[in-house]
């Protein structure tokens, strides 16, 4: 009796899945130095939240490869039906990461605010922080478009996060131009605008992964594509149940279809094959479980 699922891992999902972490530590690790050591000589609270920032993106960048790899790990006893929810448990992770690093920043901001803020020079500064936007540019682009291939949440996960990188070094930077143009005040409360952003960029990132870990229900559309795919396969009366909840970030399918009650077990075992095969090739469905039950007609 088979105890566990029968896979084996996918080499184009897994050759993705490292150019998305190389993508990512290399990229972060970069940033983070430079404008880490910016924030040092400048004492900038903008582009020192933007720092911040950046290290956070390291050190999930480090849990994201992990995390895949572990996921892209087959089936055994411990985990018979595979180790996908360790995906979406990465993506909080990231979350995580981004949390501890908007709150440093906010913190930072609000005690150089009530300080009164410094003017600093904003050469360096402006170098730096539009070299960063384009480099994140560069791998939001890049992971996103990994992400997609690979179908993967805790890879669109860290390219939305590239994205709102981009933004936020924007603020930094208008910060340090209006604290030298304007009032050096501009420079903390543009670095507390960079930290809430961080926020929001994490909320958006944890109410979709908590979905995929708590059993979340597929959307009404693909619910009544599963069906309408059913009720195609030669044999299938009608289709009176369908239970379509993710596992990790994959989605299993429960179904009960209706065939003509006359007909042999072989014949009927055979029709709820194709069904389970036409369901499962599906974007985005892991397994489809088929139940067949007769209807009231018969040969």
């Amino acid at each position: 009796m088979r105890r566990v699922r029968e896979e084996a891992p996918d080499p184009q999902r897994q050759r993705l899945y490292r150019q998305a972490i190389l993508i990512a530590i290399g990229g972060n690790v970069l940033l983070a130095v430079a404008k880490g050591l910016l924030a040092w000589f400048t004492g900038s609270s903008a582009v020192f939240s933007d720092a911040a920032n950046s290290l956070s993106d390291t050190f999930y960048s480090l849990l994201m490869g992990i995390g895949l790899y572990v996921a892209q790990q087959p089936a055994d006893k411990g985990h018979p039906q595979g180790h996908g929810r360790f995906e979406p448990l990465v993506s909080l992770f990231i979350a995580g990461a981004m949390g501890l690093a908007g709150a440093t920043a906010v913190w930072q901001s609000v005690q150089r605010f009530l300080e009164g803020g410094d003017a600093v020079a904003a050469g360096w500064p402006t170098m730096v922080l539009a070299g960063s936007m384009a480099v994140k540019v560069g791998m939001y682009v890049s992971v996103r478009r990994v992400g997609e291939a690979a179908d993967s949440p805790a890879i669109r996960a860290s390219a939305r996060d590239n994205l709102s990188d981009v933004l936020t070094s924007a603020a930094a930077l208008l910060g340090v131009w209006a604290a030298r143009a304007i009032d050096p005040i501009f420079d903390p409360i543009a670095g507390l605008l960079v930290g809430l952003w961080i926020f929001r960029a994490l909320w958006d990132i944890a109410q979709e992964n908590l979905g995929y870990l708590t059993g979340r229900g597929a959307p009404d559309e693909l619910i009544d594509r599963i069906a309408q795919v059913a009720r195609e396969v030669d044999g299938v009366g009608d289709v009176h149940r369908v239970i379509a909840e993710y596992v990790g970030p994959a989605l299993r399918v429960d179904m009960h279809v209706n065939v003509n009650g006359g007909m042999t077990l072989e014949r009927a075992h055979e029709i709820g094959d194709a069904v389970s095969d036409a369901v499962e090739a599906l974007d985005g469905v892991d397994l489809a479980f088929v139940h067949v039950e007769p209807t009231e007609d018969r040969y």
